[in-house]
């Protein structure tokens, strides 16, 4: 089967950002189709490229994407929050550059079988990672009251949380939730009329909330800001893409607090924390795609990058 189109964001930002070296190593987290990594893996001579990805159908895809770079490069079925260790099971103290694109990938959106679309039926699933026990039916068909407008308001900044937390329950004591449509249906009966009249589909910040939780998408971001940069050689580069506010502030307070050093209080007369400065920022702002991808690629619009380099 022919891998599905996917149209990989600021991907000339990046690649410029990470600073290729012939003979370096790098680290793709977020694999996806491959985009990102072929053109890393087309500037290598003697380097090498690890790319991750929690899914094992983009592994596949982008695999054979990549054959033609050999044993310069080398898959790996895992979590990006666990970059550092599996650096380390391959016995690689420290690389040159890594990237981390935080979206969801177009074909796990385009195919309605994996259940993260509200634009096709599909049952709800939403893992990234097939192997994983906690779906989408599981999230809406047993959490709590408290729980799902918990998410909803978090993770979706869904404003009328209440009223779709209180339509799914109701909905759910009839019959069980089964089907992407069937709670775009919920959603949309639960929202007042002017909120089903906005720009944006009625569904998507709730869908967002949902898919966030199965995965356990901003843990996993929290995670990696932690551990990964120390995986960097000096002078290594840490570029990473974000979709909305929630990743990027995860991302921006991780770079923050290695650039910042000590978190002794300002009174204290010596240094008791240890924590030394070990990023910087690259660009104080974020990197944003320009007019020209975005006409090209309507899904970039919400895109952000953050690059650092070790210091």
């Amino acid at each position: 089967m022919d891998a599905p189109k996917h149209v990989s964001v600021l991907l000339q930002e990046c690649i410029d950002n990470l600073n290729i070296k012939p003979d370096g190593i790098y680290l793709d987290g977020t694999l996806g189709m491959g985009g990102h990594s072929y053109e890393i893996a087309s500037r290598l001579t003697t380097g090498r490229l690890i790319c991750v990805d929690r899914d094992e159908t983009a592994i596949e895809r982008a695999g054979r994407r990549l054959a033609e770079f050999g044993d310069k490069v080398t898959l790996i079925h895992g979590n990006f929050s666990d970059a550092a260790a599996i650096l380390d099971s391959l016995g690689i103290a420290g690389v040159d550059g890594m990237l981390f694109d935080l979206g969801v990938s177009s074909p796990q959106l385009d195919e309605a079988e994996r259940g993260f679309s509200y634009m096709q039926d599909a049952p709800l699933d939403m893992r990234m990672d097939g192997s994983a026990s906690l779906t989408a039916y599981e999230v809406v068909n047993s959490w709590s009251a408290e729980r799902l407008n918990r998410i909803l308001w978090d993770y979706g900044e869904e404003r009328y949380a209440r009223r779709i937390t209180a339509g799914i329950l109701t909905a759910r004591e009839k019959a069980p939730i089964s089907s992407t449509l069937e709670l775009v249906d919920i959603i949309k009966s639960s929202l007042p009329a002017p909120a089903l009249r906005e720009k944006q589909h009625p569904a998507k910040r709730s869908f967002q909330a949902i898919r966030i939780a199965v995965n356990d998408e901003l843990g996993a971001i929290a995670s990696m800001m932690e551990t990964a940069p120390d995986k960097l050689n000096i002078g290594g580069r840490l570029c990473v893409i974000s979709f909305h506010s929630l990743e990027d502030r995860i991302v921006k307070s991780g770079i923050a607090v290695r650039e910042n050093g000590c978190t002794c209080p300002r009174e204290a007369p010596i240094c008791t924390c240890g924590f030394v400065k070990t990023l910087r920022s690259v660009s104080r702002k974020p990197i944003l795609p320009s007019e020209d991808e975005i006409e090209r690629n309507p899904r970039s619009r919400s895109a952000k990058l953050r690059v650092a380099e070790r210091v």
